[in-house]
């Protein structure tokens, strides 16, 4: 296993969810609401290598692809293939590319004389980026379908998770409820809901902050190789805690200049349109004061042909 300080998002990951505790809580609660569907001693390890040539006239190129992490299960005595495909960023062509790895795997497997019959798949896509996602989550969001072929069409879709809206409260099992709930508390800056995390592994507690790319929060946090766990959240937590407030100076500065700037344009059109009009009404010099900056802006490129007071208003309302 790479050292804890240079993993990847995507090595945390698989790090966590080659466990395979915590992999069958994880689908019991993001595909079965809770219900102890998948059980952890049934997990088998699957080999997932995907090879493929795309050929045309120019060229041959030669893919391959290793889904995250595959199991093999059997489900009320059918065996089925489980996958879990980590997106730390959102990926516009993630349906058409778990299409493609669904498909070539059941090619595989029909090329396969050993397979009676094909082994059903599931991949869940584990997002666990900052931003909402907001990509195509089934084939027909990437086009218009014709009403008449509608009946005809297959929309392949995927199964998305969103780590931020996880329900954690159907997660059996503890340390695999701690690590979600870590990411959760993290992208919220919350300090006080790391600090009730504190009998959560040191191991699952670091994944978390690699895979929301806190580097220096984990820098910190490895100092010293016998640092108390308890300790390690303590001064984590207060790092969030700090770079929430930070976050919080640089936003309420940022309006702050809006705000001074709206103001200034404001009162520059007021002492504009008294010049022009000789005496503002009470009504529009308390319009002037609601109007937003783009309006006030519009009203600056046209404030050589505006004659009287309806005009402006119907340029700032």
């Amino acid at each position: 296993m790479e050292p804890l300080n240079k993993l990847t998002a995507d090595g945390a990951c698989r790090t966590v969810f080659s466990n395979d505790v915590s992999f069958a809580s994880f689908y019991n609660a993001a595909i079965f609401e809770g219900k102890q569907i998948i059980h952890p001693d049934r997990l088998v390890r699957y080999e997932n290598d995907i090879s493929f040539i795309i050929n045309d006239s120019k060229r041959a190129e030669d893919k391959k692809r290793r889904r995250d992490i595959v199991v093999k299960s059997d489900i009320n005595g059918i065996y089925c293939i489980l996958g879990i495909e980590h997106q730390s960023s959102i990926d516009e062509t993630m349906v058409i590319r778990c299409g493609i790895y669904e498909m070539l795997e059941y090619l595989k497997q029909a090329e396969n004389k050993e397979y009676k019959r094909l082994v059903p798949q599931i991949i869940v896509v584990l997002y666990t980026g900052p931003k909402k996602w907001n990509s195509p989550v089934k084939l027909s969001d990437y086009f218009e379908i014709p009403e008449e072929l509608k009946k005809y069409f297959d929309d392949w879709k995927i199964i998305l998770v969103d780590v931020k809206e996880m329900d954690t409260s159907k997660i059996k099992d503890e340390q695999t409820r701690y690590f979600i709930e870590a990411i959760q508390a993290m992208y919220k800056g919350s300090y006080e809901d790391l600090k009730r995390l504190k009998r959560m592994k040191k191991e699952n507690f670091l994944y978390a902050a690699i895979i929301i790319g806190s580097i220096d929060q984990v820098e910190s946090v490895l100092e010293g190789d016998e640092m108390d766990m308890c300790e390690g959240m303590e001064r984590m937590a207060e790092g969030f805690r700090k770079e929430g407030e930070a976050r919080s100076k640089s936003k309420y500065k940022a309006e702050g200049i809006i705000e001074g700037k709206l103001e200034e344009k404001q009162n520059m059109l007021k002492e504009q349109l008294g010049i022009k009009f000789g005496s503002l009404s009470s009504n529009l010099t308390n319009q002037l004061s609601k109007a937003s900056i783009e309006k006030l802006n519009v009203l600056t490129r046209h404030i050589f042909n505006v004659t009287n007071e309806e005009d402006v208003l119907k340029i700032i309302n």
